[in-house]
């Protein structure tokens, strides 16, 4: 004999096949196309420290990174000044060091030219900056 399921369970199956999808990538910290958000904030950890960028600024364990904007197209990080016993500063003051854009498709960084008031693609030539 055949079982037949009742309405109600199609329609808790229906809204479970819809809803499971969403609830596997919430984990991953919005993914529309491309790399998630934990993944464009690993790229630019490790190109920042791969080229140096801070070497002669700012040790990379007295600086934060901090989701400024997320849209379809990028993740805009900032990276502010981590004040504490270990580093100095005021603990009550964070302040933004430099900002970034990682485009969720091509993983493509730039940086925030904050005098021209622009975004410029990042270059690992201008690890002095």
């Amino acid at each position: 004999m055949m079982n037949r399921l009742s309405p109600r369970a199609v329609t808790a199956l229906i809204v479970f096949a819809l809803v499971s999808p969403l609830t596997a990538q919430a984990g991953s910290k919005k993914s529309y196309n491309g790399i998630t958000e934990d993944a464009a904030l690993d790229l630019l950890v490790r190109t920042v420290k791969h080229d140096n960028v801070y070497a002669k600024r700012i040790s990379l364990d007295c600086v934060t990174y901090t989701t400024e904007e997320t849209t379809r197209t990028y993740f805009e990080f900032a990276l502010r000044e981590n004040h504490n016993a270990k580093c100095g500063g005021d603990p009550d003051v964070s302040p933004i060091i430099d900002r970034y854009r990682v485009n969720r498709a091509s993983g493509k960084i730039e940086l925030y030219d904050a005098p021209s008031d622009r975004w410029q693609s990042y270059q690992s030539a201008k690890s002095g900056h």
